[in-house]
Order: structure tokens, then sequence, then C-alpha cells
């Protein structure tokens, strides 16, 4: 029979749900960025403090573990500094892993042109992106505030003395720290990743973007004498943000502390950045001039 005397008409079954679309993405996008032997060994990298920082605990909490093992040496005091070190540590390996994560994610959909193939499917930009966000968030999540939860938790355990109800302003600090840190972290190397196709130059751009930034925020802070120019410094903005959330004193080393008004402004204006940059990007088409 001749193709057009076929009756041809829409599809009319069921329809799957906008969430389990953007579910689909997530899981792919999940299973290709642990697909490589490269993340595996990262998240093993990223581990290696979280098995220091639970012998300290075991150490501090176990006076003939101590004795035997430290032989009267100092004792680990754990308190919110400790677990400042565990956020400030985990969350700068977060960014590792996710330099290599991103570019995965993004790189190699608009390397292939592959946006027009998926965007003829029902689904959105915000849906894809979305997507790959939440694959990113719960991969960066797995060496942020899940492991460090769980060292709060062992600390309650193992503390002989109460402690979980006299330091819960540490949990929700190690909890808010780390996730708007992946949740910038996830959005910003989305946005980068999107504008390189390279995918090792993506890594590249990943961290220079950060570094750049703050070297030149130093500078313009030691010539001007003023603190404002910590504003491009994210590793300043961050580390400050995670001590006031955790209620950890200053360090009398630090004479020119930031606003948390303007941390937070900054932020916005990095993501906001980061939405803009993906707007341009993220598309069904791509105009080639010649």
């Amino acid at each position: 029979m001749s193709v057009f005397k076929h009756e041809y008409c829409a599809y009319t079954g069921p329809v799957t749900s906008q969430r389990s679309r953007i579910g689909v993405l997530a899981r792919y996008g999940l299973a290709d960025a642990w697909s490589s032997k490269i993340t595996l060994v990262l998240f093993a990298v990223s581990m290696v403090p979280v098995v220091f920082y639970l012998v300290g605990i075991y150490l501090a909490n176990n006076p003939i573990a101590r004795m035997l093992i430290l032989r009267g040496g100092p004792v680990l005091t754990i308190n919110a500094s400790f677990f400042l070190r565990v956020l400030t540590s985990q969350c700068w390996l977060a960014l590792v892993l996710m330099a290599w994560i991103a570019p995965r994610l993004v790189s190699f959909d608009l390397a292939d042109n592959a946006l027009p193939i998926l965007f003829s499917h029902p689904i959105s930009r915000f849906g894809y992106v979305l997507g790959k966000f939440i694959a990113l968030f719960l991969s960066l999540s797995l060496v942020t505030w899940i492991p460090s939860l769980l060292l709060f938790a062992y600390q309650g355990y193992t503390s002989p003395q109460p402690w979980v109800g006299d330091n819960l302003r540490v949990a929700i600090g190690l909890l808010a720290g780390s996730v708007l840190w992946i949740a910038l972290l996830s959005i910003f190397g989305l946005a980068l990743a999107s504008w390189v196709k390279w995918r090792m130059m993506a890594t590249g751009s990943i961290f220079a973007a950060v570094l750049v930034p703050a070297g030149v925020g130093g500078v313009a802070s030691a010539i001007l004498r003023t603190k404002w120019g910590s504003l491009l410094n994210l590793p300043i903005m961050m580390s400050q943000l995670w001590q006031r959330l955790l209620g950890v004193p200053a360090s009398p080393r630090i004479h020119k502390e930031l606003p948390n008004a303007a941390i937070a402004t900054m932020l916005v204006l990095i993501c906001l950045v980061c939405v803009v940059m993906l707007n341009a990007r993220i598309r069904a088409r791509e105009v080639v001039r010649g």
C-alpha cells in the first residue's frame, strides 16, 4: 500500500508526567557522570579526609584508644571549629569533583549537536537544565553534607556527654552551608560547561573562573585598602559564610569581614549571570555565521 494511502493521527495514549521526564534526564546524567573511572577516583580521594575526621572523633571520645595511640598527646577538641574544617575541606573537594562531572553532563550534548534531538521530545529547556542540575547536585551531595552529617551523628553517638542538643546549630549550619555551596556549584558548572564544547577546556575554565577573580579581588583590596575587593574572592566569601552559619568565632587575623547582605547579593548575582548564560546557550538550534 502506498504511503499516502495510510491514515495517520496524533498519539492519544498515556503520556508521562513532566516530573518523570526530568527524572529520566537526571538518572541518565548520574549514570554518565559515574561511568568514568576518574569520577570514582575523585570520589575516593574526597572520602580520605572523612576517614581521618572519623578517626579523630573516635580518639577524642575513647580514652583507652587515646592512651594507647596518642600516649598522652594533645586531645582533639570536637566543636564547631572542628566541623568548620570538615565542611571547608569537603566543599572544596566538591569543587574538584564538579569541575570533572559538569562538562560530562552538558559538553557532550553540545559537541554532538544533540540538543535539537532532545528538545524534539516533550522536554522543555527548563526541564533539561533541571535534570542535569539534579544529577550534579546529588553527585556533590555524596561528598559534602551527607558525610558531614554522618560525622556529626557519630560524634553525638560516641560522646560520653549529651552533645547533639547543645550543638544542633552545627548540624543546621553543615546542611545549610553545604546545600548553598553545591547549588551554586551546580548552576555555575553547568553554565560554564554550556559555553565550552571541549570537555578538558571546560574543566580548566571552571577553575579559572574561581581563581582569577579571587586574585583580582585580592590585588584590588591590597591596592585600594578596602574590603570590598573580597566580593570577587569566592573562597573568602564562602569561608566567612560557613563560619557564621556554624557559629564559629571570627579569627583575629581577619580584620575586614564582609556583611552578610553583601555576600548574599553577590551570590545571587552570580546565579543570575549563570541563568542568563544557560538561557542563551541551551537552545534547540544553533546559529552558524559564515
